[in-house]
């Protein structure tokens, strides 16, 4: 069942076709791997909806191995505001609110974010494996 609470502006069928190309995965692909009553417009047309049913979202996430938090959550927006926000170099005068005395060790967050960058590259090294067993399914039919 869906939130009546959740922001409107994040769309669920463009955060499907975003998370979709960063995989590498044409919308043939997805339609092919999501069942025989699937095509390519079928996809088209699920990716052009601002909500998308909750069977289908399961469906699409175990398809694309992608929580179904990240296509309902996911809002450039939000990300693209935040970044830029947070991010300025032009201006060197640090606010009031930032903590020069963390307490954490820097160094130990940064070896933590290449460790999440690795992890991902192996998650995306498998999922282009199994695109490409996938493709060899789909021309063995041939």
């Amino acid at each position: 069942m869906q939130s009546k609470t959740k922001p409107s502006r994040i769309h669920e069928g463009r955060n499907i076709k975003r998370f979709r190309e960063m995989l590498g995965i044409k919308q043939e692909a997805l339609a092919f791997e999501l069942g025989d009553e699937w095509n390519q417009k079928k996809v088209s047309i699920l990716e052009q909806r601002e909500t998308v049913d909750d069977r289908v979202m399961k469906q699409v996430a175990d398809v694309l191995k992608i929580p179904v938090e990240a296509f309902r959550n996911f809002d450039e927006e939000q990300a693209i505001n935040f970044i830029s926000n947070t991010a300025s170099f032009e201006n060197c005068q640090q606010p009031a609110f930032f903590n020069n005395q963390p307490t954490f060790n820097p160094l130990d967050k940064l070896i933590e974010a290449f460790e999440e960058i690795k992890r991902l590259n192996a998650e995306v090294i498998k999922v282009k494996d199994e695109q490409i067993a996938l493709l060899e399914r789909m021309l063995g039919g041939r």
